[in-house]
């Protein structure tokens, strides 16, 4: 019988993507043995400070890649956004099982939707992305740093009488809890972060049994978007520091459209475009389509945020 230890954050979000792996990874063999490895990340113990101020970079992997390196684990599962674009020597992301829905979510207790908030709300991200992509719609709003796992931020959004919050849609669907959701926004709307909706199932490039267990659970699909999105994001070298977001689009047979945003913070200047082809060039036209941003202008405002 085998025995696999996956390291995981302990949210609840991370527990049920780990659970739903080892889940799938003992639907191949039902005989396997698949054992938590739990443990607290940087990112889970500072919630009083936003990202782009605490580094950001791998605040929600280190300790987990670690103990990957370590031996203490054999893979381990990240919602993708959360994973830098440069991998440690000796790991890799050998799989990418099919993507959730991309989309961002509208959280409130007493507003149907970003259109109906009033003059002037409160709504609580930790993303600059989703700020600056809120200011552009709606520049009377006042963006306020909320932080901490999905239940959380619901908790303090109440607590502290906001009127609204932005979450994953996917995140809150995984949890059982998308009736929380009063608007969904269509990645038309507000472009998804990078990776949104995707795991990624990480694990030593030299241990080959567990690699092929791992790929069986590969979704081309996923892979090509998450390959794509993360080569524009690398080619930019952004993080949590900077409004960044990527979406890929599918087309018509083996063709994708994949769409990207560079925002100031206050969402007034903002660079666009999209590259389409086929999937298996998906990272050529991320690196092309950053290219073409930063052709426009995009370097001058990633410079300025990093510097400040």
């Amino acid at each position: 019988m085998t025995l696999l230890r996956l390291a995981t954050r302990r949210s609840p979000l991370a527990l049920w993507q780990a659970h739903h792996v080892a889940d799938l990874l003992r639907r191949d063999d039902p005989e396997l043995q698949v054992e938590l490895v739990e443990i607290v990340t940087q990112g889970d113990k500072i919630l009083d400070q936003a990202l782009s101020r605490v580094g950001g970079k791998d605040l929600f992997v280190k300790e987990i890649e670690v103990a990957l390196l370590d031996g203490r684990a054999d893979l381990a599962v990240h919602s993708l956004k959360d994973v830098p674009t440069s991998l440690p020597d000796g790991l890799e992301i050998a799989a990418f099982p099919p993507r959730e829905d991309p989309r961002d979510a509208f959280v409130s207790l007493t507003h149907g939707s970003i259109a109906e908030l009033p003059e002037g709300a409160r709504v609580g991200t930790s993303s600059l992305r989703r700020g600056a992509q809120l200011l552009a719609m709606r520049p009377d709003l006042k963006i306020e740093t909320i932080r901490g796992n999905v239940q959380t931020r619901l908790q303090r959004m109440e607590e502290q009488g906001m009127d609204g919050t932005m979450l994953a849609y996917a995140g809150l669907k995984r949890l059982g809890m998308a009736e929380h959701a009063r608007e969904v926004l269509e990645p038309t709307t507000m472009l998804p972060a990078v990776g949104q909706g995707i795991l990624a199932i990480e694990v030593r490039s030299e241990d080959a049994a567990t690699k092929a267990r791992v790929e069986r659970l590969e979704d081309p699909a996923a892979r090509a978007a998450a390959v794509g999105e993360r080569g524009f994001l690398r080619r930019l070298e952004g993080g949590c520091q900077v409004p960044i977001a990527a979406h890929t689009f599918r087309e018509d047979g083996d063709i994708i459209r994949l769409a990207g945003l560079v925002s100031s913070l206050d969402g007034r200047t903002q660079f666009t475009g999209e590259r389409r082809g086929p999937a298996s060039s998906s990272e050529a036209l991320g690196i092309d389509l950053a290219e073409e941003l930063l052709g426009q202008g995009a370097g001058a405002v990633l410079a300025e945020l990093k510097g400040a």
